[in-house]
């Protein structure tokens, strides 16, 4: 084994043991200046990414499951890693797909079946809400419509709605307001939850990024500066890439 291996190897165990420690962050800095020295090794950026994923890095820890495919597809963990991320930000039949295929490579782990069977129920319970809520929204509407009548009817001198016509129609029509604002929820719901995955905001401040690589430019260049001070945008970069 040659010393860049062990040196690797060394490294790995760092972030494994701030793994089992809980501190995240610390294990997310070993295992990228890993990475650093053997970008072909998968089984470091499963690692990572679950580090990511106990962080609630979602996006960052879907990055590393996905490129831990790309590096060995034949390996289930990569697929289990996804899944895992998946199933956090409660994409439930993406996570599905992804423990099957973890499942297809290791059909007699136990792990994943059980996983699976997790994920199947947490599907169709999401499945339920989406037929159920808008009928609970349309069903809190027809209470409170009736309610209106009632009120209108007991606590008025002269009650303008006489009509039973006019008493269903008002009924019907905060009904359909339930029933469209609780749908309306729902969306917003599932727009959060595509939101978790997004790429973070910094990431797409290019202008702002080179300005910071321009800053640390003109600092370094400074020779009665011994340290460089770094914006909140740069940090972040900079962690990501492993350069803290």
């Amino acid at each position: 084994m040659s010393q860049s291996e062990e040196s690797v190897i060394s490294i790995k165990e760092k972030g494994n043991d701030a793994l089992k420690q809980g501190k995240y962050e610390e294990a997310v800095l070993h295992y990228t200046h890993a990475i650093k020295l053997d970008a072909k090794n998968y089984s470091i950026y499963s690692n990572r990414s679950y580090a990511f994923l106990k962080m609630q890095q979602y996006y960052y820890a879907l990055d590393d499951a996905k490129e831990t495919i790309k590096l060995n597809p034949q390996w289930p963990k990569g697929y289990f890693r996804r899944a895992e991320v998946e199933f956090a930000t409660f994409h439930f039949s993406d996570a599905l797909v992804s423990y099957q295929q973890a499942l297809i490579l290791k059909p007699d782990d136990c792990d994943i079946a059980n996983a699976i069977s997790r994920a199947n129920k947490e599907w169709k319970k999401d499945l339920k809400a989406d037929d159920q809520i808008p009928w609970l929204g349309a069903g809190i509407g027809i209470v409170l419509g009736v309610i209106i009548v009632i009120a209108d009817f007991i606590c008025t001198n002269k009650p303008t709605l006489t009509h039973p016509l006019l008493m269903a129609s008002l009924t019907i029509a905060i009904a359909m307001m339930g029933y469209g604002a609780a749908r309306a929820f729902r969306y917003y719901v599932k727009c959060q939850r595509n939101g978790l995955l997004e790429v973070p905001v910094f990431l797409d401040e290019k202008p702002e990024q080179e300005a910071a690589d321009n800053e640390t430019t003109e600092e370094a260049s400074k020779p009665t500066e011994r340290t460089t001070r770094y914006t909140k945008t740069q940090a972040r970069y900079r962690y990501k890439k492993g350069k803290m």
